[in-house]
């Protein structure tokens, strides 16, 4: 019995931990699946800053079980004002679920401007179209 219990405080600890990240970075993401209506877990995501006429790039990740990336924004660095890109590598992703797709990847270009303190970016997802909008 104090195996499970010390195996359930693990758990929640993790969680806990999990959102403490989330809730200090700047950026998250989601993507969901619209032919199933489920989370799309191993999608390649790629975060970059616009610099002048060049994008010089943040932080990379992949999406977990949820299809999220809770926590995007490279740790350490503050989100300034500007302009973002965040690349959903969607042609490799459908690749590996033997499913043809018209978009081998998902360019969000966003501007960050200090009106809110956290950008969430879902993307709505299917092989021959997307969506998206500025979550919470």
């Amino acid at each position: 019995m104090n195996k499970l219990k010390s195996v359930m405080a693990g758990v929640m600890l993790t969680g806990a931990s999990t959102l403490a990240v989330a809730a200090g970075n700047p950026l998250s993401v989601h993507v969901l699946n619209l032919e199933n209506g489920l989370p799309s877990p191993g999608v390649q995501v790629v975060l970059e800053q616009q610099q002048g006429n060049e994008w010089t790039q943040l932080s990379t990740g992949v999406t977990n079980e949820q299809g999220r990336i809770t926590a995007l924004f490279p740790e350490g660095k503050s989100l300034e004002n500007g302009n973002y890109r965040v690349t959903f590598e969607t042609g490799e992703w459908f690749k590996e679920h033997d499913t043809a797709t018209f978009f081998p990847e998902v360019p969000v270009i966003f501007s960050a401007d200090a009106s809110v303190e956290h950008y969430h970016i879902p993307l709505l997802l299917s092989p021959y179209g997307f969506s998206t909008y500025r979550g919470n």
